[in-house]
């Protein structure tokens, strides 16, 4: 499920935009394309539906294959349209295509949840966040050189059976559910009360610093490479396909630490090796950087993101109230997010005003201060909002 959500949105928000310049289209064309991950972003406010509707397997199942098959008939549709008559009709389907996806990523985290018990859910989400860099390296990658070799309308064909083909593994599903609480009253308002908890600002907190010290140097990575003469094919490969093979390699590896050693120990050691990342790259910068030294900072930087989304994801289960996963999980996502927007949008003033330096002192100082941030909450007993133990 995981694979199948994240290769058309991967296609969509960046194999898409090199058809659309190919083309000729404007770059304000190409930046209006990106608003279709506006859903992913909003889906929180309709995840209190289906935790209100979805409350046995079979109707999680009905969740998951309904959304699933409506997105790959949008697809489908997608591809009897041109880029070049139907750019307008296009965006609004890959809009509602999107929704679609978001919803069965809604029903597929509540899913996951209530069928992982507490020693699963390491690798669980190791799982998880590698099934969506798996699904962005074919995405951004391969699904390019199938579109070069069989055109738009055979790749959308294709992309839409895959999605279908990604449910029967659901078909044979039968894992018992952990039952959720009766007489729940499940609303709007309970997105609110997320927010009331006892000790959670502590934890949001958290939750926007959590990507601060990675994420300005991720959105700023291809046009570093860019400023230091890698042409698109090499950033393609470096960043694309080995920095997102390197994210998913170290999720598993992650998500076996989590387990052996708790994640309490890993969200203290993930910021440290932030800390590292950002040094080489400040010292990589001044000097005259072989490709070798590059590779390794590159696969560095995505190693560590690939272990910091396993931590979270893990984080993120355990702070969802019972009867609320879908609702709970992903408004904890969607605040890293937001966290990570911030950094990212900011990055590059910093890079600009300050060049490439001031971009990695930047990140080594937040890096910093969410070490310190842990470190606070953990020695003053604080750990309610970093608490490992299921919140009920």
């Amino acid at each position: 499920m995981y694979i199948a959500q994240a290769i058309p949105m991967s296609f969509f928000t960046t194999v898409v935009p090199v058809i659309m310049r190919q083309e000729n289209y404007s770059l304000e064309s190409i930046g209006l394309l990106q608003l279709v991950k506006l859903p992913w972003i909003l889906k929180f406010l309709w995840a209190p539906l289906v935790d209100k509707k979805a409350n046995t397997l079979s109707q999680y199942k009905k969740w998951i294959i309904t959304s699933e098959v409506f997105y790959a008939l949008i697809i489908l549709s997608i591809g009897a349209f041109s880029l070049q008559a139907n750019f307008n009709l296009i965006v609004v389907l890959i809009v509602i295509a999107v929704i679609a996806s978001a919803t069965q990523d809604i029903a597929t985290d509540a899913l996951a949840i209530l069928s992982l018990k507490k020693d699963q859910h390491s690798m669980g989400n190791a799982v998880q966040s590698a099934g969506g860099f798996i699904g962005a390296l074919i995405g951004s990658g391969l699904l390019l050189l199938i579109y070069h070799t069989f055109g738009w309308f055979m790749l959308l064909v294709g992309l839409s059976c895959f999605v279908l083909l990604a449910v029967i593994p659901l078909l044979f599903f039968r894992y018992p559910l952990r039952p959720k609480p009766m007489g729940i009253n499940i609303s709007g308002k309970d997105i609110v009360r997320f927010f009331t908890q006892k000790g959670i600002f502590k934890y949001v907190v958290f939750l926007l610093l959590s990507y601060s010290g990675l994420s300005g140097m991720l959105a700023m990575l291809k046009p570093y490479m860019f400023d230091n003469k890698y042409d698109l094919e090499q950033i393609g490969f470096i960043s694309g396909i080995l920095g997102t093979s390197m994210a998913a390699l170290f999720a598993f590896v992650a998500g076996l630490l989590i387990k052996k050693v708790g994640l309490r120990k890993m969200l203290q050691v993930i910021p440290c090796l932030g800390i590292f990342v950002g040094v080489y790259f400040y010292v990589m910068n001044n000097s005259a950087f072989s490709d070798i030294q590059l590779i390794i900072g590159v696969c560095a930087l995505w190693a560590t993101y690939g272990m910091m989304n396993v931590a979270i994801f893990v984080m993120a289960m355990n702070k969802s109230r019972l009867g609320l996963e879908g609702t709970d999980f992903t408004l904890q996502i969607v605040v890293t997010q937001f966290g990570s927007l911030l950094i990212a949008g900011l990055s590059g003033f910093v890079s600009q005003r300050f060049t490439y330096q001031g971009l990695f002192i930047m990140e080594i100082v937040l890096s910093l201060i969410t070490i310190l941030y842990v470190y606070l909450l953990y020695r003053n007993k604080k750990i309610d909002a970093l608490s490992e133990k299921t919140n009920t």
